[in-house]
């Protein structure tokens, strides 16, 4: 479990963050969603360290990050995954040096170590017999699930997403999206992701945070946001024609 208390941040005489407070569980899909540029990328940037919160501290499982020396929290992050918008895959490294990547450069595991479980997280997001290929030889799709298998390749106890979906079609974000909520649960990960994507709110939202103007401003799980009065929460989520459409049937219904 991740616990966020109190957390203030500003840049210059320009605050972002507010007095935001959640807790994300072990074992749920938690989200952060929100209009664009109301600070739900600079809560991340606080909870991995990224930026040093104002006020205000992050909690991992009982560890206060937020007071930790360097040297503790380069323990912490070894136990984070991250997934980056872009992918983030080196251009010049095969899918399966990709993967290796931060076993070669975290841990003490032997080359046949490394490649073993390099192949395992490999097949575990259904990537089989493209260790030699290029990035750029892969779909966007299977670019995302690569960059899944390397987040994982550590073990992680928390995995952050930052908009997972972007750039892909709508078949292969339902994709993502279920493969995000079954490493989720299958071990037990604290798993944060920031979207845009109601499609992924709906689906995957065990646990929903709606940042807005830097404040927690609705929290709550995606059965509980289409029934919500939060103006600020209807306007966002209801903004697409595809909701307004599901809202309507639940009205009729």
């Amino acid at each position: 479990m991740i616990e966020v208390k109190n957390l203030s941040k500003s840049f210059g005489d320009t605050q972002i963050l507010f007095d935001v407070s959640s807790k994300f569980e072990a074992g749920r899909v938690n989200l952060i969603i929100g209009a664009s540029g109301q600070g739900k990328s600079v809560l991340t940037k606080c909870i991995v360290g990224l930026h040093e919160p104002d006020e205000g501290s992050v909690i991992y499982d009982g560890r206060d990050f937020s007071a930790m020396g360097r040297k503790d929290r380069i323990e912490v992050r070894k136990e984070i995954g991250m997934l980056f918008q872009g992918s983030a895959l080196f251009d010049s490294m095969t899918v399966e040096e990709n993967v290796s990547f931060p076993l070669k450069l975290f841990t003490k595991m032997s080359k046949e170590e490394i490649r073993d479980r390099a192949n395992f997280c490999l097949k575990r997001v259904n990537i089989i017999d493209k260790n030699e290929l290029l990035p750029a030889e892969t779909s966007g799709g299977m670019q995302k699930r690569i960059a899944i298998a390397r987040a994982i390749a550590m073990n992680p106890k928390y995995l952050f997403c930052d908009e997972p979906n972007s750039g892909l079609d709508p078949k292969t974000s339902i994709l993502i999206d279920n493969l995000i909520k079954e490493i989720t649960y299958e071990y037990n990960m604290t798993t944060i992701v920031i979207t845009h994507d109601m499609n992924s709110v709906m689906e995957i939202g065990d646990h929903i945070i709606f940042i807005n103007q830097g404040r927690n401003w609705w929290e709550g799980d995606n059965n509980e946001i289409l029934r919500t009065e939060n103006k600020e929460v209807v306007d966002f989520v209801y903004a697409s024609s595809f909701m307004k459409n599901l809202r309507d049937k639940m009205i009729n219904n």
